[in-house]
């Protein structure tokens, strides 16, 4: 897209200007500016940065300041946009997005964290009447004389530039020996249950890796039941709230026998499924005779990969030891046995685990 701001006689972007000095001219405190200076419509000259604006007053251009090494700030601007080094980090800011994000009483609920500000209403070519910036704060007052202010560190955390320095929760992606040599901890059951120590170490294990243990859990349906419920809302599914089973042919499906199971996901046939399985696969007849030989090409490649002994974990579940999936990264499957089996288990909300993690200081 094109410039479509008027000539001004200057280089488009940030305007850089030399420190504020004593007896310095043009417009400000103690100033006046001339008729050249009286800006209108699109000019920069609409825009005002630091010191104190008396009333009527508007700072143009030539006043705009860079601030000198004692201040923590520095500021530029154009007719679109406010540019702001601070913290380390230089933020760009649109001015609609400004005006959008004001969390003053009458755009912002701060008890609801919702908006009162219809996104709608505020209009697309909006720029500041003024702009002032202290040490901690910058201020915008806006055509209709409404005030915007912000505070500089809730700039850096919520810009997209501060955005993408944040430390997110990592996520290794392994295989059976990087997992091994790892030597992931478990969680104790009552530490999981009884402090938010043992819940968050249990909830960085998980994200880190889409695996995580309990030990030392009674081995009934109910103390599983309380250890799923400790980080979410149980979802209720076909299978009930709390699915229990062992080897039972009548039921129809493979996962209440004692085959093999190959690696899956589970609940594919959901309209928010959790992942690939390659036994719930309904027919293929959305895909034309010239396209399906490809499908199946592609699943060969990702079977072979999936099948690879390197990327298999083995564990042999206990009683007592409780293991969480996340079914968006990680499949899971078994070999056939022999002999009686019980086991229990439950489907959790997504959300729900991440908001757990969240609340814990996690960037989930």
């Amino acid at each position: 897209m094109g410039d479509s701001r008027p000539n001004t006689g200057r280089s488009p972007g940030r305007q850089r200007h030399p420190p504020r000095t004593a007896g310095r001219s043009g417009a400000g405190p103690g100033g006046s500016a001339g008729p050249e200076q009286a800006g209108g419509g699109e000019r920069e000259s609409d825009s005002f940065v630091g010191g104190k604006q008396k009333a009527g007053e508007r700072l143009l251009p030539e006043a705009l300041l860079a601030w000198n090494s004692a201040r923590s700030a520095d500021l530029g601007v154009t007719t679109s946009s406010t540019e702001l080094k601070y913290a380390n980090t230089v933020m760009r800011f649109d001015y609609v997005w400004l005006r959008d994000h004001c969390r003053s009483a009458s755009c912002y609920n701060s008890k609801t964290h919702q908006r009162s500000l219809d996104t709608a209403s505020v209009d697309l070519c909006i720029k500041p009447k003024t702009i002032h910036l202290d040490e901690t704060t910058l201020f915008f007052t806006w055509p209709d004389g409404h005030v915007t202010k912000y505070d500089l560190n809730w700039l850096v955390k919520n810009s997209y530039e501060g955005q993408k320095q944040k430390v997110i929760q990592p996520r290794i992606l392994w295989n059976a020996e990087i997992y091994q040599q790892a030597q992931v901890p478990s969680v104790d059951c009552q530490s999981f249950l009884e402090t938010k120590e043992g819940l968050k170490k249990f909830l960085q294990n998980f994200l880190l890796y889409g695996i995580a243990f309990v030990e030392n859990v009674p081995p009934t349906r109910e103390h599983t039941e309380k250890l799923a419920e400790r980080i979410s809302l149980i979802r209720e599914t076909i299978y009930g709230r709390m699915w229990y089973f062992t080897s039972d042919f009548s039921r129809g499906d493979t996962a209440y026998t004692k085959l093999a199971l190959d690696r899956h996901t589970d609940t594919t046939y959901f309209q928010e499924p959790c992942g690939y399985n390659n036994y719930d696969r309904a027919v293929i007849n959305t895909v034309p005779y010239d396209v399906v030989h490809r499908w199946y090409i592609a699943h060969r490649t990702l079977t072979i990969e999936l099948r690879r002994p390197e990327n298999e974990f083995w564990v042999k579940l206990k009683p007592g030891r409780v293991l969480f999936i996340d079914n968006w990264r990680v499949l899971h499957g078994r070999e056939c046995f022999t002999g009686y089996r019980q086991l229990c288990g439950c489907y959790l909300t997504r959300d729900d685990v991440l908001n757990t993690a969240r609340l814990l200081g996690l960037q989930a």
